[in-house]
């Protein structure tokens, strides 16, 4: 395939993953060192659009890795990670989707220097301003902290006092991050699968639950992908990248 590609689509967990391939079943898959991956292409307005599906693995470091994988092999114009994530209870609901305007990795412990200053080497802003509204779907623009776990418990008030947290994931840090760093825009799109309180994750013990509910989040993202690419301002994106 040729560098140059207009959109990657990436998505991080297995089953976020087994939930596209499912969508597009029809799709003629191939491989990367990180999993699958395949091709179509979407007419969106009067553009018809290249798009890659890849799957970038989970944890912070196949998305670090796989991200900017695909930002060496395809040069794509928009990177795009669909997926879920975990809510805080009383701070957003179940099936909200949240647009990602900044991320921060919050499992780093320094313990020899300036804390304060690893995380904020990490925290990335995403410049959304080549995307349109109104949106194709309902969402709440803002925050998600990540971290190679899920989310606790107990640290649920620490995470809210901190950084006014209201749902974590395992990826966008790093694909943000990296992404930011290759100057190239990214659009993060996490819907929540499943409620944490400070007691209990309704999901931990039963993953059937986070299973049923990524499979009906990363429907509605993939269905609705066209009309977000219509939301797009490429023209924007060529002056401002």
């Amino acid at each position: 395939m040729v560098a140059g590609i207009d959109v990657v689509v990436i998505a991080s967990a297995d089953i976020e993953w087994r939930a596209i391939r499912k969508i597009k079943s029809n799709s003629q898959v191939q491989h990367s060192p990180f999993g699958e991956f395949f091709a179509e292409s979407i007419t969106s307005g009067n553009r018809v659009l290249d798009i890659i599906y890849f799957q970038g693995g989970w944890g912070k470091i196949s998305a670090a890795a796989s991200c900017q994988y695909v930002i060496d092999k395809w040069k794509p114009n928009l990177l795009i990670n669909l997926g879920t994530c975990g809510g805080i209870t009383g701070r957003i609901n179940r099936g909200e989707i949240v647009l990602v305007n900044r991320t921060i990795v919050y499992d780093l412990f320094e313990q020899m220097g300036d804390a304060e200053k690893v995380i904020n080497h990490y925290t990335t802003d995403l410049n959304l301003s080549w995307l349109r509204e109104p949106y194709p779907l309902d969402v709440i623009t803002g925050l998600m902290v990540s971290a190679d776990r899920d989310l606790m418990p107990g640290d649920l008030i620490s995470l809210q006092k901190r950084f006014r947290a209201i749902a974590a994931d395992w990826e966008s840090g790093s694909i943000a991050f990296v992404a930011s760093r290759n100057q190239i825009p990214c659009l993060i799109l996490r819907g929540v699968s499943d409620l944490v309180n400070e007691q209990r994750g309704e999901a931990y013990g039963d993953i059937a639950i986070f299973e049923r509910s990524a499979g009906r989040i990363m429907s509605s993202l993939i269905n609705t992908l066209p009309a977000w690419l219509g939301r797009v301002d490429f023209s924007r994106i060529e002056n401002d990248f």
